[in-house]
């Protein structure tokens, strides 16, 4: 708005237009009085998100100012729900003081409200954390920069990444906020739609340039950390690390600005920065997430997940620990074993890991608090909670010690959780048993804490108390037996006479007002009195704010020593859960070794098994295994014969046993793993353009390009999406690929029966079917692996299953005979045993047995049932039995 149409509006509309060019991007809450209001579009935009009333104040151009307000002391309520549309909020608050100013209050905006950069507990979840990441493209395509804050626990992190590795990183970090450099929003949108087919909200752009630059992250970091150089970080200024520093700068400033700390400021609880090296945990990309389903279900649903089964944590920062463990499953066995051995030790003390989950149900949410304490913007039931933790951990120490022995990751958590912060004291002597939820309405601090504010309240609270006092030693002194003092708020504290008895005031008393039948008087005791009652509890609320801000000020320096309990609370919190979910679920220690290889007995899926419990059904285990000599295992079956729930079972369990976990099987040894991909199901993008078989394919060609001998994969039904010729073409080069090339351990789930023949080419792949029984002309799943090969896939039968009409059924089974005639002519007249015949030599030999089962199976086809006398029936089975 240029200066002339500016000096039209009201100076109040003037400021608000100030602040708003400031922040363009942000809806601004302008404080006025106890309303936030917002103005011109924010109104509407607010009021439709909101469904809050849009009225109007003022014109600006000869058109009224949109205006909607909600109340300053409900704000939380309606700031979650535009957080959760997706809006940021700039609060404008009143810093001057209305009854000095000349024109408008001064306003300035406090904070700023972004999903990313969240700190109250009423506006986000309880159990998720809420990263801030920024993306950095680099003028090298293998370098581009991360770097992601979680401003409630102070962690930040970096890294660096490829282009094409985005969506996997995307998919670990999970972040509700992205930061990007000005100018490249339409590079990696499209990077993103090429590789995954998702699209993502993209902001930064009010970050000031001067931000975006790797010495400017590296200035900070310094900063941050007190030191010359970052190697001591694992970084340095070099180009190859530019692009991470950068994001960096990016995140560190943004977070800063949206505290109220300003473009320059310094977050004061980053207390950790670590450059997060690939190697440091199994790769899983976006798909395989969302494929086997670890926090939210194919439909975008929390339950049931293998986060939600495992999900018994007795705190937030439990169940927050819990979620990030399961999106970073680490390759370094040591530390995977030392979380193995506490599960056991607990196991192993069933009755202390009760009374450890007991304590655990006490604590506060330790690790939130401290980022509160940090900025300033704790609440008094904050500190009462970390008062009430603080209390607590002497005796979960304690039980933890006798464990400390058999277990070097407990004794770890015991000793830091002995020393913890010495604020207990502080706290005891500061804070009211139960105080208040805000500290405007009083009631923070302790009694004897502080003479002055005793002294205070005392006033306020004992009035009553000292007006009878004083109202019987006035009667004494006076001879006026009926005497009254009084109060009222118009002429506060007065001493009644009656008209009577006025010739007996003493020579102190002052007239104060005369009524009809009465004088009213004011004592130089009583007016000093009054003096201090009326401003009693102004003045009590007012210290108590002073002394509260000063007792955050001192817990500031305790801030580390408390995010370090929190990290070793929520570390204890996910250990005894684990424990107490593989006593529960019957769960087993996996066994770790460098030996390459994966040998898994009477495995379970542990979702799919927790669903039947519920149903009272039991879930039937198979066996996997690989080795050098054992690769690829090619599974063929029916539809709902259970091919992808055992593939999924198996990289669960090999997911948990690396997360630290107990696995759902009877014995589970495992070597290295470096990835885990899978390639199940069907789904198209048609927001971006991919068909089914398009998103197919590329999830198919991520794998070729990045499996390695180490990488576990999961293929199903490949090649379906298209022509049967192209499909089963397209099916077997890429099963070929991954056995000679890629060679890593594979579950190749398929309907396409002429795989079959491809253990005789490679030894090193063996084929397994789920098993099924006809029964008439329906089905009956068994969901048992078995070795050796299917010999069809039952697809009528499902079809009937699923309540396709009987007319269809038969019409189907009637082309059905017809097309395996054909089939079987053409088989004979061209002499080809299977469509693989001209391209290599291997043929399909099926065992005697097999062969058996095939004529039998013929003849029982041939059978005319209705035309069937009972005698017939029975000489018949007899025959059959025979066979």
């Amino acid at each position: 708005m240029n200066p002339i149409e500016l000096a039209k509006h009201t100076p109040a509309m003037q400021q608000f237009l100030g602040i708003k060019a400031e922040h363009p991007h942000s809806l601004v809450f302008f404080r006025m009085g106890d309303f936030y209001e917002l103005f011109f579009d924010d109104a509407e935009k607010a009021a439709k998100i909101l469904d809050i009333t849009l009225t109007q104040r003022g014109q600006s151009a000869g058109n009224p100012i949109k205006m909607a307000g909600i109340p300053y002391h409900a704000a939380e309520q309606y700031l979650a729900k535009l957080i959760q549309a997706g809006q940021s909020v700039a609060i404008a608050e009143q810093v001057g003081d209305p009854a000095t100013s000349k024109g408008p209050v001064e306003r300035r905006v406090m904070r700023v409200i972004t999903p990313g950069t969240l700190t109250d507990s009423a506006l986000m979840s309880d159990r998720e954390d809420a990263p801030l990441l920024a993306i950095v493209p680099s003028t090298k395509k293998s370098a581009w920069g991360l770097a992601w804050l979680t401003i409630t626990s102070g962690d930040l992190k970096l890294t660096q990444c490829a282009p094409e590795e985005l969506p996997q990183y995307l998919a670990r970090i999970q972040p509700v906020e992205i930061l990007c450099l000005p100018g490249s929003e339409n590079q990696i949108k499209e990077l993103l739609l090429e590789s995954s087919g998702s699209d993502i909200n993209l902001s930064g752009h009010t970050i000031p340039d001067w931000v975006w630059t790797p010495d400017e992250g590296h200035r900070r970091l310094t900063d941050i950390f007190q030191m010359s150089s970052l190697q001591g970080l694992g970084i340095d200024n070099q180009e190859l690390q530019a692009s991470a520093l950068t994001a960096a700068a990016a995140v560190l400033a943004y977070g800063a600005n949206t505290q109220g700390l300003g473009w320059h400021g310094k977050l004061p609880h980053i207390q950790k920065c670590q450059f997060e090296e690939d190697q440091n945990y199994i790769g899983i990309d976006a798909a395989t997430r969302r494929n086997l389903e670890i926090t939210e279900t194919l439909r975008g649903e929390s339950d049931p997940t293998l986060f939600s089964l495992l999900d018994n944590c007795s705190s937030a920062m439990g169940s927050r620990r819990m979620r990030h463990w399961l999106h970073h499953p680490l390759r370094q066995q040591a530390v995977v074993i030392e979380r193995h051995q506490a599960i056991e030790t607990f196991l192993a003390h069933p009755f202390v890991l009760q009374d450890i989950q007991q304590i655990l149900k006490q604590v506060a949410d330790v690790e939130r608090i401290s980022a509160r304490l940090a900025l300033g913007s704790a609440r008094p039931r904050d500190l009462s909670s970390l008062r009430d933790t603080l209390k607590a951990l002497p005796d979960l120490a304690a039980k933890l010690n006798p464990l400390s022995a058999a277990s070097t990751l407990l004794k770890k958590l015991a000793e830091v959780l002995a020393s913890a912060p010495p604020v207990l004291d502080l706290l005891e002597r500061a804070i009211a048993p139960e105080p208040s939820v805000v500290i405007r309405e009083g009631g923070v601090i302790a009694d004897g804490y502080h003479p002055e504010l005793d002294e205070l309240r005392r006033l306020g609270d004992d009035c009553g108390a000292f007006l009878l006092e004083l109202e019987a030693r006035e009667r004494e002194r006076t001879g006026i037996a009926n005497l009254r003092v009084e109060f009222n708020r118009v002429h506060g504290f007065f001493i009644e006479v009656t008209n009577g008895q006025t010739d007996k005031v003493p020579e102190d008393y002052r007239r104060r007002q005369t009524l009809k039948n009465a004088e009213r008087y004011i004592t130089p005791e009583l007016k000093a009195f009054e003096d201090k009652a009326l401003s009693a509890k102004e003045r009590s609320f007012a210290l108590e704010k002073q002394l509260y801000e000063a007792l955050l000020a001192e817990l500031q320096s305790h801030v580390t020593a408390c995010q370090t309990t929190a990290q070793a609370l929520a570390e204890t919190d996910v250990l005894s859960c684990l424990a107490e979910r593989a006593q529960t679920l019957g769960w087993v220690r996996p066994l770790l070794h460098e030996t390459a290889g994966l040998e898994i007995k009477a495995g379970r899926h542990p979702v799919v098994e927790g669903q039947l419990a519920k149903r009272s059904e039991s879930f039937a285990p198979n066996d996997a295994q690989f080795d050098n000599a054992r690769r690829m295992l090619l599974i063929t079956g029916p539809n709902m014969g259970g091919k992808s729930t055992y593939m999924r079972q198996i990289a669960l369990i090999v997911l948990l046993a690396y997360v630290g976990s107990y696995v759902p099987a009877a014995n589970a040894k495992m070597g290295p793993i470096d990835r885990i991909f899978t390639r199940i199901g069907a789904a198209d993008d048609l927001a971006s353009g991919r068909s089914t078989f398009m998103v197919e394919m590329t999830e198919a060609a991520a794998i070729l390009h990045r499996a390695t001998p180490q990488s576990l994969v999961l293929m199903d039904e490949i090649g379906r999406g298209t022509s049967t010729f192209d499909g089963l073409a397209l099916a077997w080069a890429i099963a070929q690929q991954l056995l000679s090339k890629n060679r890593s351990w594979t579950l190749f789930a398929t309907h396409y029966l002429e795989l079959a023949s491809l253990p005789g080419k490679y030894p090193q792949c063996a084929n397994v079917h789920l098993s099924a029984v006809e029964k008439g002309h329906g089905i009956v799943f068994l969901h048992t692996v078995q070795a050796g090969h299917a010999n069809q896939s039952y697809g009528l039968q499902v079809a009937q299953l699923a309540g396709v009409p009987q007319e269809v059924i038969k019409e189907a089974r009637k082309h059905l005979v017809r097309l395996e005639e054909t089939a079987n002519q053409e088989s004979r007249a061209t002499q080809q045993s299977d469509l693989f015949t001209q391209t290599t030599p291997v043929e399909i030999e099926m065992d005697p047995l097999t062969e058996k089962a095939l004529a039998l199976h013929k003849e029982i086809e041939a059978i005319q049932l209705d035309s069937l006398s009972p005698k017939d029936a029975l000489d018949l089975l007899y025959q059959l039995k025979n066979k």
